[in-house]
């Protein structure tokens, strides 16, 4: 499955990069994109445990970039 979510207050391109760099390593992602210019974050990862693995994606985003919000739709 893969979707795209808005970010709202993402800071830098570098922070994009590490946010990025992060979801990538997690389990069940196959794929991560976030773009500062377009504040937006696109993920694929597994069907079945798509929920938990955003969840954690939150998790991680939180770590990297503080202020960051990803509106879950």
């Amino acid at each position: 499955m893969k979707k795209t979510f808005q970010l709202i207050d993402l800071d830098c391109a570098n922070c994009a990069a590490k946010m990025e760099n992060a979801i990538k390593k997690l389990d069940g992602v196959t794929g991560a994109s976030v773009s500062f210019m377009a504040q937006k974050m696109t993920v694929e990862a597994e069907d079945g445990r798509f929920d938990d693995i955003m969840k954690q994606v939150v998790k991680t985003c939180k770590k990297v970039e503080p202020d960051c919000e990803i509106v879950l739709k």
